[in-house]
């Protein structure tokens, strides 16, 4: 099984401008690859029949040319042949519709180098590991690195460089194979047998909120004191310095040094956000529950911005953008996608299952008689049925919730699994979006607990 390793390098002065200059030379090699892909399309689009179609290849040494590109000689041959060959992979990835078609790389403080075996070796001298980087005849020496865990030897290593900092990223196999850790669709089978006693000791629903970033069952998880204040004071001073940021010159070297300390902050919250998650995703996968429930989010819908609204004399209406905005930001902030992903991974790896659900009323549902309605949810914290008086904390009743629609969705023998492990009702079908179990119907007389809201329906109505 792969796994995937991130080590801090750090590199001499003269190690850094060599690297600078490999990244470079990287980047011209992928630009250029870009260029001629162009223009061979626009070509062929103009002059050639119709239904033929520009050669993709990943051949470089049209490239290089000593009068025009003498920089491509000082640069191992092997790195721009692993660009060219990334290049062709990413567009024919395009080309099968599984990822973005490859665009032009502008000339940042970011970059990085694919090396493949012969161009990198570890070495143990004195009981050290060491990275030696390069060929015999062109290279930078050992390149020293920062080794928190133990690790095997890859096949092929990346060394990028972001905000003046570089890392050596890569996979390894840990000799496990993959047919050892069943699947989601195996837990799933093997689930449906199970008693609804032991799924409520096993099952543990996760309500992912503004306020409370993870809620399960009765652990909520949050970020602690010191990481709110260290947040807190970076997004002060990334104000401060975008302020700055706007009065000094283009292309000026304080510019850059601005736009580079902006970055080290902006990075400061992603690595709290991400220490969250982690120490989350841990906590979770080592506890004795064994399936994980999560509500199928679609993050990205959720942070739209709203669209806008415009009267009939042409003038445009409020449609709160700023309070939406506010709302995306702290969603974005509290990592819910992240959360997930290094839970799957977690629990994959412990021989635990992951699913989700349809998150359609969650929070309007009561875990105690399953009646729905929108003024079941008092505030923010507070949750009162209005049909049996259950109260309860909001999140806590959205857990219990998940983990309940969970079991009958589980002993239900006709519940399918989608490809994003998302479980469904037989009657949706796979890539449908479930319906929630509602045992109380949400139109049911008598059960909405406003009598003022009964009164203006029947007033409407007569």
């Amino acid at each position: 099984m792969l796994l995937g390793i991130r080590l801090k390098a750090n590199p001499t002065l003269k190690q850094k401008l060599i690297l600078s200059q490999w990244m470079g030379c990287a980047r011209h090699i992928w630009n250029a690859k870009c260029d001629e892909e162009r223009y061979h399309t626009t070509f062929a689009r103009k002059y050639y029949p119709i239904g033929t179609y520009a050669p993709i290849d990943q051949k470089t040494s049209h490239f290089k040319n000593k009068e025009l590109t003498p920089f491509l000689f000082d640069c191992p041959s092997q790195i721009i042949r692993n660009v060219a060959v990334n290049w062709y992979q990413t567009f024919q990835k395009f080309i099968r519709k599984q990822g973005g078609k490859p665009k032009r790389k502008i000339k940042s403080d970011k970059g990085s180098i694919h090396l493949t075996r012969e161009l990198f070796e570890f070495k143990a001298v004195n009981g050290v590991t060491r990275l030696f980087v390069g060929t015999k005849t062109n290279n930078i020496g050992y390149l020293s690195f920062k080794s928190h865990r133990s690790f095997k030897k890859p096949n092929s290593i990346y060394i990028k460089k972001e905000r003046g900092q570089y890392f050596v990223s890569f996979c390894y196999e840990d000799g496990k194979k993959d047919n050892h850790f069943p699947s989601n669709a195996e837990h799933l089978d093997y689930l449906k047998g199970a008693t609804r006693d032991y799924l409520n000791d096993h099952v543990i629903g996760i309500d992912r909120g503004v306020a409370i970033p993870a809620q399960a069952g009765d652990q909520s998880f949050d970020f602690t004191r010191e990481q709110k204040n260290s947040k807190t004071k970076a997004e002060k001073y990334i104000k401060r310095l975008q302020r700055r940021l706007a009065r000094q010159t283009r292309k000026s070297k304080r510019r850059a040094k601005t736009k580079r300390r902006i970055a080290n902050h902006y990075a400061k919250c992603a690595n709290i956000r991400k220490d969250f998650c982690h120490k989350t995703s841990h906590s979770l996968v080592t506890s004795p529950a064994k399936i994980f429930i999560f509500e199928d989010l679609a993050t990205s819908k959720m942070t739209k911005a709203p669209r806008t609204k415009q009267a009939a004399n042409g003038k445009f209406l409020a449609n709160k953008a700023a309070q939406k905005a506010g709302l995306n930001k702290a969603i974005l902030d509290k990592g819910w996608h992240q959360l997930e992903t290094f839970t799957k991974y977690k629990a994959y790896r412990a021989g635990k299952a992951v699913f989700k659900l349809p998150a359609q009323y969650t929070s309007q549902e009561c875990a105690n008689c399953g009646h729905i309605h929108p003024d079941n949810r008092r505030s923010q914290a507070l949750f009162e049925c209005g049909h049996c008086g259950h109260i309860d904390n909001a999140d806590r009743n959205a857990s219990l919730v998940i983990k309940i629609r969970a079991i009958n969705k589980i002993l239900d023998t006709g519940t399918v699994l989608s490809d994003r492990d998302v479980l469904l009702s037989p009657d949706t079908g796979r890539g449908a979006e479930g319906k929630p179990d509602t045992r109380i119907l949400l139109s049911a007389p008598g059960n909405e607990p406003s009598k003022k809201k009964r009164t203006v329906v029947t007033k409407v109505a007569a």
